[in-house]
């Protein structure tokens, strides 16, 4: 697939990249991504997706635009509230490069839910539909970006177990739910952070569209909002997951 004249001229400080260039351009107009969350991780990933030239991008999520999203939830406008947050961001995406394709599923993601995406993306808010998507993205051969953000702090991973051998799946990671799980809105959540978040999950796709670097497959970067750091640790497969073990 050649890149046409204004697509040379949007995506050419990726062209510059050596670990891009010219043939990443053309993977990523090429790629397919799911997103499962389209609020304040899913938003800042889309749109950095969609800014990179994904040719491609599905969007899950059933949610309403609420007032309070408004802090952190930065696609949105107040003039967006009560308006599906899939549908809009959709048309954000689509404002930003009319040539990218978004498709909108407006529904809550399910155990039978079939994202079409090479890569899946887990923006949502909630353990059940992470452990549904890491099952699924190991039953069918395809890298799971997940992230979170809570408080002051946020985490990024690849969950790549039914590509790579010995790469641990989230379930690995999270063997069960936490019993003091929170959400954001019961524990609060700095906006910015979840900017920084979403902004880590699309660079991961990226990496991983395009074959550039060393994606986190196997491990998990930990963002420090409040003292400013961050560190990246290292996974290990479970033996006994449930999801990935080797029979």
């Amino acid at each position: 697939m050649s890149l046409t004249p204004e697509e040379l001229d949007r995506h050419r400080r990726h062209i510059l990249l050596k670990e891009i260039g010219g043939p990443g351009v053309q993977k990523l107009r090429a790629a397919h991504v799911s997103i499962i969350g389209a609020g304040a991780l899913g938003g800042p990933c889309a749109l950095y997706l969609a800014a990179a030239g994904v040719g491609r991008i599905e969007l899950w999520d059933d949610d309403r635009v609420e007032r309070s999203n408004l802090q952190r939830q930065i696609q949105f406008t107040e003039q967006d509230i009560g308006a599906l947050k899939a549908e809009v961001l959709a048309a954000r995406l689509r404002a930003m490069d009319p040539s990218i394709k978004v498709d909108v599923v407006a529904e809550r993601f399910r155990e039978d839910a079939a994202p079409a995406g090479q890569v899946l993306v887990d923006a949502s808010d909630n353990f059940p539909t992470r452990y549904a998507l890491n099952r699924l993205a190991h039953q069918t051969g395809r890298a799971m970006v997940h992230g979170a953000a809570a408080g002051w702090n946020g985490q990024v991973s690849v969950f790549a177990s039914g590509l790579q051998d010995g790469a641990p799946c989230y379930q690995c990671w999270v063997p069960e739910t936490p019993p003091d799980a929170e959400a954001c809105d019961e524990v609060g959540v700095v906006g910015a952070v979840t900017g920084m978040t979403g902004a880590a999950m699309a660079l991961e796709v990226v990496k991983l569209i395009t074959g550039a670097g060393k994606p986190l497959i196997g491990r998990v970067r930990l963002i420090a909002g409040l003292s400013g750091e961050s560190r990246t640790v290292s996974l290990r497969r479970d033996a006994a997951c449930p999801t990935c073990r080797i029979r």
